[in-house]
């Protein structure tokens, strides 16, 4: 079920009453009823998980006055996640594509969920390599898992091998993907495909996480 009219900053989807709650941040360029989104969504409420998608405030001024604007620094995001979280009730699993999920990560610890999820996380900006975003994953205690593509320009298969993360961030890679999951024609995947693997992925994976006693 969708929650909310087209202006509302908030959607659920899934049961009423679910065991576990993934509150699932958009990235930088596109919001939370972008096709990624309004598909994991939709395919975790199915799943039985709740699903509580938001908007960061600098989306919520684009999608009011039609005009583009950057994101928020960080700090704001960050807040803005917190007040989303706190209005939440029972065990939460938190998350995001690209930004969204790089400030899920940077609060993961500090807001005392169950585990982290993140799609394509962006290791580091487009063209910039050396510009890690890696050094608060490895103080990281909260379980985690990564879903990225083995083509991801914000951080590829060949470069995440050498940032010696620590084995409780488990990956999960995506042959040919690029930072939308995309593959390439010849690579004989689909998007939809890769849509579909890290969506059962995702549920089978926050199925297994500890509950709190």
């Amino acid at each position: 079920m969708t929650d909310g009219q087209k202006d509302t900053p908030l959607r659920r989807d899934g049961p009423g009453r679910p065991e576990v709650t993934l509150v699932l941040a958009h990235g930088a360029g596109a919001g939370m009823d972008s096709p990624f989104m309004a598909f994991m969504a939709e395919q975790l409420g199915a799943a039985g998980l709740g699903v509580l998608r938001f908007e960061f405030p600098y989306m919520l001024r684009r999608r009011q006055t039609g005009r583009r604007s950057p994101p928020d620094r960080m700090p704001r995001l960050m807040d803005a996640f917190r007040e989303v979280t706190s209005a939440c009730q029972g065990p939460l699993v938190i998350g995001g594509k690209s930004m969204g999920g790089r400030v899920a990560s940077m609060l993961a610890d500090e807001l005392g969920v169950l585990g982290l999820v993140c799609f394509g996380y962006p290791f580091h900006p487009a063209g910039r390599p050396d510009r890690l975003r890696v050094d608060h994953l490895h103080d990281l205690t909260t379980p985690a898992l990564v879903i990225q593509g083995t083509r991801d320009a914000l951080g590829s298969r060949d470069e995440v091998a050498g940032y010696g993360l620590p084995p409780d961030i488990e990956l999960l890679w995506l042959e040919d993907g690029d930072h939308s999951f995309k593959p390439r024609k010849k690579s004989g995947f689909t998007v939809e495909q890769h849509w579909q693997t890290a969506a059962r992925a995702v549920a089978e994976w926050i199925s297994g996480l500890p509950r709190p006693s």
